[in-house]
């Protein structure tokens, strides 16, 4: 029997559902709907057990419909039917009465509690189910037990990205919860022991793992949405994250674990999706933005209606309309407010700054209000600064001093010197120096995210394991993913037993790392790569939920000692100031001390020129705490040896060698106060290796 609900008018604010002392209120924004139903189903029922239809003349304010429920259930689920003109081509507009559609603003969905388990099997679903999943309010009665924002400053961040999933699926991860936000739980100590200061988590926010239709070639295994790019939900944890995904309990399982890594020290950002979503193109599926007010939410052509295609996915999210800006700006809020989230990577950044043609604008409101909002201040707002369409804007997306960005000039300027490539002796300097080039206009070294491998493209073991991209099980002909890799095999393409050319990959590995920690800006690192991680030479592995997707953590025990590296060096950063500056090295002056000092191969010579491989920079310590504890690094990207002189030392110091990135460990990387003081002005560095010193005091420690 239908259920029979006690009902008024409703408020227009806020959006979605709020439970208020009166009762529950909906409220929906959708300007050229004609006519607007509420939909309401019981947990496991196909078909619904209520519909409420909204009067335009009482429950309508301006363009936003909204109904009070007195004696609402706030068990049951929910979703909207909406009616108006259907002509895709002409008003474009996608209304089409039969689509259950969900609330962009649904805290939380139900049907996707078990990973890669589909929510309705094909003959098995009424007309309102087929792919569709429902909405779900939940209470906001977690104990926070006074959680507060870390508000660890930007300069002093060191940044680990991992997948939820990947994380902890793999049997070697030995938790009790593999795969889930528990999992992340179970590996804190890992973290703290690490000494990162924030994890920067792939897409958590609602998405359908069942949309790709490609499959393994190899083992026709259907492949699935793994990294999750591809949102249905913009305020809604993904619910097979959860141990227990149903009821909404998934949101209470990702406060547990924000307020676990809290307790830890680390902070947790948020990888967001705002340009596009999972409804694709014109062939994909009506499920929120399409039925709800397609002109509005999307870039269309203006003549034929099609998807502008921006992000690469069919579809392109009207960003600086006025109505979309201010739902981001919610669901930014939202994650802040309620989740506790510390920050956010918006991916294809770039899209945020289109116009309604897609143009470019020059000072694009969208940018401009996560920047300048109240709520979001302390919050650490991270650009992937470029699209799918070629517009690339690393050092110009934003003069704003809240926004910072994905280097991918450090990335590739960095690969290129690791390589062994010519020519790259002042790119990398300038990176090492904090990217001045890019940032220094109203901006701060800290302003650059510093990084050579992430979720997409090589891990940085197969950066030096492989010349070219695998993508062969992803099922699409290696066509996929990039080929811009600036890698190089070491000798020999993928594994090998070749003991010098293992020795030579973990050489170049470590020399890269101590580039990444001891560069100005903020380093940033993807969870493996501290201890070799591989992906067998796959640079795109989004569809991969396997074994070449996860954290392979009995490599944590086969290169205990890169792990150790990693560890030790993340803490000397950690320790010394002089590699967190919060101002650009200034420009020579007659008269005054330098604060970093060039060379080659001797003192005072730096050499600049289009075949030079080696670079050595000398950090001098500024007066106080820290005086006289400058760093002497070297690097060397010949295949041979090369024989750096080292500058003096500070009056009553000699040089310790730290690091040799070529030494077995443990004197690959040792702890300063084990730190030995050289014996000769003369040192060798490896080919492609890197040695670091620092000034001790004259007797040995």
């Amino acid at each position: 029997m239908p259920l029979v609900f006690k009902t008024s008018a409703g408020y227009p604010l806020p959006m979605g559902v709020t439970c208020r002392a009166d009762g529950y209120n909906f409220a929906i924004f959708a300007r050229h709907a004609t006519a607007v139903w509420l939909v309401f189903f019981r947990s496991g029922m196909e078909e619904p057990v209520a519909e409420l239809a909204f009067d335009p003349r009482v429950n309508k304010t301006g363009d936003v419909w909204h109904l009070l429920i007195r004696d609402f259930d706030p068990t049951l689920r929910y979703g909207y039917r909406m009616a108006g003109p259907c002509d895709p081509h002409g008003s474009g507009h996608w209304y089409q009465p039969d689509k259950l559609l969900l609330d962009p603003y649904a805290k939380a969905l139900t049907g996707g509690s078990e990973w890669g388990m589909a929510y309705c099997r094909t003959g098995l679903c009424g007309p309102l189910s087929t792919f569709q999943r429902r909405c779900l309010h939940v209470e906001n009665d977690f104990d926070w037990e006074g959680d507060r924002p870390l508000n660890i400053p930007l300069k002093d961040t060191v940044i680990y990205e991992l997948h939820v999933r990947g994380f902890t699926r793999h049997r070697s991860a030995k938790v009790d919860h593999p795969g889930t936000y528990r999992g992340v739980i179970e590996k804190i100590p890992h973290l703290k022991k690490l000494g990162i200061t924030a994890v920067e988590l792939l897409p958590v926010a609602e998405f359908n793992e069942h949309e790709p239709t490609f499959r393994n070639p190899e083992t026709g295994q259907r492949l699935r949405n793994f990294w999750g790019y591809s949102p249905l939900a913009f305020f809604a944890p993904k619910a097979a994250y959860a141990v227990n995904g149903r009821n909404g309990n998934q949101v209470r399982e990702f406060k547990a674990m924000v307020k676990a890594l809290h307790r830890a020290g680390i902070e947790v950002i948020l990888d967001v999706v705002f340009n596009h979503t999972a409804e694709g193109g014109a062939n994909g599926p009506v499920i929120s933005f399409r039925g709800i007010d397609n002109t509005i939410y999307y870039l269309l052509d203006e003549q034929t209606r099609d998807y502008l295609n921006f992000s690469g996915c069919g579809n392109t999210v009207n960003c600086n309309h006025p109505w979309v800006r201010h739902l981001i700006l919610d669901c930014l809020r939202y994650w802040v407010i309620e989740m506790h989230v510390d920050g956010f990577r918006f991916d294809l950044a770039s899209i945020l700054g289109r116009g309604p043609k897609g143009e470019v604008l020059a000072n694009p409101p969208m940018v401009e209000k996560i920047a300048e909002d109240p709520i979001l201040a302390h919050t650490k707002i991270i650009a992937e600064a470029w699209d799918a369409a070629g517009l690339y804007q690393v050092g110009s997306f934003s003069s704003h001093f809240r926004w910072a960005e994905w280097n991918g000039r450090f990335r590739d300027d960095v690969r290129a010197f690791l390589r062994g490539q010519e020519g790259m002796v002042p790119a990398i300097a300038t990176r090492i120096a904090g990217s001045a080039d890019l940032y220094q206009q109203n901006r701060h070294p800290f302003n650059s995210i510093n990084f050579l491998a992430s979720h997409d493209g090589f891990t940085l073991y197969d950066l030096m394991s492989y010349d070219r991209k695998h993508n062969e099980a992803n099922g699409e002909g290696n066509r996929d993913g990039s080929d811009h890799n600036l890698s190089w095999n070491s000798g020999a393409e993928g594994e090998t037993d070749d003991p010098a050319i293992n020795a030579l990959r973990m050489r170049r590995i470590r020399t890269a790392a101590v580039i990444l920690f001891l560069s100005q800006g903020v380093p940033m690192f993807v969870a493996g790569d501290e201890f070799g991680r591989t992906q067998h030479g796959n640079n795109n592995a989004w569809c991969q939920d396997n074994e070449t997707g996860w954290v392979d953590w009995q490599l944590a025990t086969k290169n205990r000692a890169l792990l150790r590296f990693f560890r030790l060096l993340i803490a000397l950063r950690k320790n010394h100031p002089l590699f967190r500056r919060e101002t650009f090295f200034p420009p020579p002056a007659v008269g005054s001390d330098m604060e970093i000092l060039w060379q080659s191969l001797a003192p005072g010579q730096p050499d600049w020129s289009a075949t030079a491989k080696t670079l050595g920079f000398h950090l001098v310590a500024p007066p106080g705490s820290d005086a006289g504890r400058d760093f002497f690094v070297m690097l060397n990207s010949h295949r041979a040896t090369r024989i750096f002189r080292t500058p003096a030392p500070p009056r009553g110091r000699r040089w310790h060698k730290l690091i040799d990135t070529a030494a077995p460990s443990p004197h690959d990387i040792v702890e300063e106060a084990r730190s030995l003081p050289l014996a000769f002005s003369n040192v060798a560095v490896a080919g492609f290796g890197a040695v670091v010193l620092i000034a001790g005091k004259s007797d040995p420690a």
